[in-house]
């Protein structure tokens, strides 16, 4: 069964032509591509979020194989979502699922099922597509919607990826997805985001899901980010970088309610 798009026309172009003229914009060609263990990618329309997406892929050497992590904001499908084949559509063409990598990840952790219900109607993954296809056409991926906060499974979830792709995808790449701060002044956001992301490029999980809950952080892609970083730790992380951070403030001029938006990268 192939995953239709939900998100095109709306957060992004549905027009390919419009699309890649869009995602060229974004991408930086003449920065020098590094390979990555892991990235944080945020999901909100092209017009907000695009210039942050752009300078983390624009950074990145995209591999054959993406595991992309997502928030789940429909609140559907089970607590770990995996989607279980076919392909993800979008106006730049189709993207295979790795049914290797899905049925091994599937057999590693007891926690993670096969579920579309979570995926039909959730932009959160299908955003960042478009960016991994202008990267590197051959990519497949595999994508998880992440419905829950218990940071015990969390690490598990990453701890669980992370033996897998050692073992059979050792050049794969792991996105997670999220915005930062939600709806609140630019003042707020900035303080409350730098604390998380002080955590993250720390490669703290267990900080990062401290400080989002103790400063009361709407950041939507928390759990994601939470396995992704334990991910990496398992694949011999060692340092994150903060790539660029920005507020839809400075793309509408409204500093009273902004959302933010970080890009990680995670060697």
């Amino acid at each position: 069964m192939d995953r239709l798009p939900i998100a095109s026309g709306r957060f992004y172009p549905g027009n390919k032509e419009e699309l890649v003229s869009v995602l060229k914009t974004h991408m930086d060609n003449s920065l020098e591509k590094r390979k990555a263990l892991g990235a944080i990618s945020p999901h909100a329309g092209y017009v907000y979020s695009g210039s942050v997406m752009g300078s983390v892929f624009s950074r990145i050497d995209v591999p054959d194989t993406v595991v992309i992590l997502a928030p789940n904001h429909t609140g559907r499908g089970t607590p770990y979502s995996i989607w279980p084949e076919g392909c993800w559509r979008t106006p730049l063409g189709k993207t295979s699922t790795d049914d290797e990598l899905v049925n091994e990840i599937l057999n590693s952790c007891e926690l993670i099922e096969k579920n579309e219900t979570a995926h039909t109607n959730e932009h959160s993954a299908e955003v960042i597509l478009p960016f991994l296809q202008y990267s590197n056409p051959q990519v497949k991926i595999a994508v998880i919607v992440i419905r829950s906060g218990n940071l015990e499974e969390l690490r598990m979830i990453g701890k669980s990826i992370g033996d897998v792709l050692k073992k059979i995808r050792p050049d794969a790449l792991v996105v997670a997805s999220s915005d930062m701060t939600h709806y609140e002044s630019q003042q707020s956001a900035d303080k409350k985001d730098k604390s998380a992301i002080a955590e993250i490029v720390a490669l703290r999980e267990e900080g990062l899901h401290r400080v989002v809950r103790e400063l009361d952080v709407s950041m939507c892609g928390v759990s994601p980010v939470i396995s992704m970083l334990v991910c990496s730790k398992e694949r011999a992380a060692t340092k994150a970088e903060l790539i660029r951070y920005e507020t839809s403030g400075e793309v509408t001029g409204d500093y009273d309610q902004v959302v933010g938006y970080a890009g990680v990268i995670v060697e």
